[in-house]
């Protein structure tokens, strides 16, 4: 029971029965206010991400759905941590827990090689491009949805094969993108922060932080998408002259000891780190940031569209989506 697709739909299967029922917490609060979904004989109560579930402000709603449920039933909550208001819902709902830990928190970090690449924000996007192109797979993470979709595009129209994944994308967008990504019909997923937790790639080998995190449980979560089960991988964080004070302090919170190198687009020390490539398409076409400039980039982030390539943008999505309404 999720957001994004019809709820009708998701009222008449809990009206067939249900033995298992998984839910965002949201979804699950409008059924059980529509009175599609009933908690009174729930036996097991399962909350999954419970620290990303307080971080997110879904608290009061986890806290009232886990109050409609039985008390004398079983509770478990799975965390990365168990600071805050995640000890909060330890003490408030679980009766006599037990703690288990099925791996240690450092064990994930110690099989990741961590770099910090120093770039002048000019060369930004030129070298993260030439990370993109790069053989195999490849997750970035950018900060905000609008400098996603902007960057997807732009290597798109550099002849690499990249989707976009963020929390405005409709859910069955999201699961598209995401099986694409996973069965190599593209190489390359930029996201945003909802990535960084929940989602498992095999043999993927690179976390890109195109823009870094400023919370080290962020870094460690978007890094997490790489080295699992035992395998290795490398986190990259791109960082401009005015983001190294802040982005040391976050890699001293996470306790982590990067590797520091100072690079530039189209240098070997790129490739070595990286395995960076020159992208496909480069004549008649700008690469990197030459792609930008014309449109005013501002602080190492990528612009805002041009109003008529916008308009533009959005006719010829209304025109695609009409046919596709024809076609039904």
């Amino acid at each position: 029971m999720v957001g994004g697709l019809a709820i009708g739909r998701q009222a008449a299967a809990l009206r067939a029965g249900a033995e298992v029922v998984v839910a965002t917490p949201g979804r699950l609060a409008d059924l059980v206010a529509r009175r599609d979904c009933h908690l009174d004989r729930v036996r097991i109560a399962v909350l999954d991400e419970a620290d990303q579930m307080c971080d997110m402000g879904f608290l009061p709603q986890v806290s009232e759905t886990l109050d409609r449920t039985p008390p004398g039933g079983q509770r478990m909550l799975f965390s990365a941590t168990l600071d805050r208001n995640v000890d909060q819902l330890v003490r408030q709902y679980l009766s006599e827990p037990v703690f288990a830990a099925v791996d240690r928190a450092e064990s994930s970090v110690a099989t990741m090689d961590h770099h910090v690449l120093n770039v002048h924000p000019a060369d930004k996007y030129a070298t993260a491009t030439e990370i993109a192109a790069r053989d195999g797979r490849v997750l970035m993470f950018l900060d905000t949805k609008h400098g996603v979709d902007q960057f997807t595009r732009h290597l798109r129209s550099s002849g690499i094969q990249a989707g976009a994944l963020h929390s405005g994308k409709s859910q069955p967008q999201r699961t598209h993108t995401l099986a694409q990504f996973k069965d190599g019909g593209i190489t390359v997923l930029v996201a945003t922060n909802v990535a960084a937790r929940g989602i498992h790639v095999e043999h993927l080998d690179l976390v890109v932080n195109v823009d870094p995190p400023s919370d080290p449980k962020d870094y460690l979560h978007r890094g997490g998408r790489t080295a699992r089960a035992g395998e290795s991988g490398s986190v990259v964080t791109l960082v401009t002259p005015g983001q190294r004070r802040d982005v040391n302090r976050m890699m001293s919170e996470a306790g982590i000891r990067p590797a520091v190198a100072q690079v530039r687009s189209g240098e070997e020390r790129l490739t070595s780190i990286t395995g960076a490539k020159r992208p496909p398409v480069q004549d008649g076409a700008k690469t990197g940031d030459a792609a930008f400039r014309g449109l005013g980039t501002r602080a190492g982030r990528p612009p805002k569209e041009s109003r008529k390539a916008a308009e533009a943008r959005t006719m010829a999505e209304a025109r695609k989506a009409a046919r596709a309404r024809r076609g039904r």
